[in-house]
């Protein structure tokens, strides 16, 4: 029997990968990979491993979770190193709980290698902190979707400073409706940071009325922060890779 291990990719550029997921990367026998993970990510595994694609389209979350798991479990069988590979932090509604639950539950032995959150590094590279002396001192990451009959209560959120909301796009008009419901400043800024941290990075600024109005165009995959910080937002160069060290001449 093998060993899954449960990876975070990061938001998207290879060199925001940790060290220890390129590690594992190069030494993978089967990878199994979602729809966020980047190619130039794909290509720091190990020549010779098997790929396996497992990206959900809506609609059909539950299936596809249920075949990850049946896959997970069939290829710890036959390999010893097995990677599930996930865009961003696996454990930030990234159901990597679920994953480990799973694999435990089966007596299949799991190691976790987080990843930077696209939660918190996204706005921060798109030049929006989350948390600011005198603006911000709070913030919460919440989810846009919740599982059927379960609504999310977006007023409990009206005191919290700075909102980040993963995987509301689609809903993105009902959701600033709420706000502004719950108590949140109809003028409060807002922005949309689409393929974050990629250099097809695109930056959406407007306020919650205009989401409510349903006058914001923006596509998926994208961050939708919620508060003042937003108005702070710091001057960012185009988006570039980390400087290298220069080898010694």
């Amino acid at each position: 029997m093998g060993k899954v291990w449960l990876v975070g990719a990061g938001p998207g550029d290879p060199e925001l990968l940790t060290l220890a997921a390129y590690r594992v990367l190069q030494c993978a026998d089967v990878v199994l990979y979602d729809r966020l993970v980047s190619a130039e990510i794909l290509a720091c595994v190990r020549p010779g491993a098997q790929f396996v694609y497992l990206g959900k389209e809506e609609g059909e979350q539950e299936s596809v979770q249920r075949r990850i798991h049946s896959l997970m479990a069939e290829y710890a069988r036959q390999y010893e190193t097995v990677v599930r590979l996930k865009g961003g932090d696996p454990m930030v509604f990234g159901r990597g709980g679920e994953e480990w639950a799973f694999l435990v539950d089966r007596g299949i032995d799991v190691e976790f290698i987080p990843g930077l959150s696209c939660a918190t590094a996204v706005p921060g590279l798109a030049g929006i902190p989350l948390t600011l002396r005198g603006v911000s001192r709070s913030f919460a990451v919440i989810t846009g979707r919740t599982a059927v009959g379960r609504p999310i209560l977006w007023d409990q959120y009206a005191d919290v400073d700075t909102l980040v909301i993963l995987m509301g796009v689609r809903d993105r008009s009902a959701i600033a409706q709420a706000l502004i419901a719950g108590g949140r400043p109809p003028d409060q800024p807002v922005a949309f940071i689409e393929r974050g941290a990629t250099p097809f990075e695109r930056k959406v600024v407007a306020t919650l009325r205009e989401v409510a109005a349903g006058q914001v165009e923006v596509n998926s995959p994208a961050v939708f922060l919620v508060g003042e910080v937003v108005a702070c937002e710091l001057r960012t160069p185009p988006f570039s890779r980390p400087l290298r060290a220069s080898a010694a001449g």
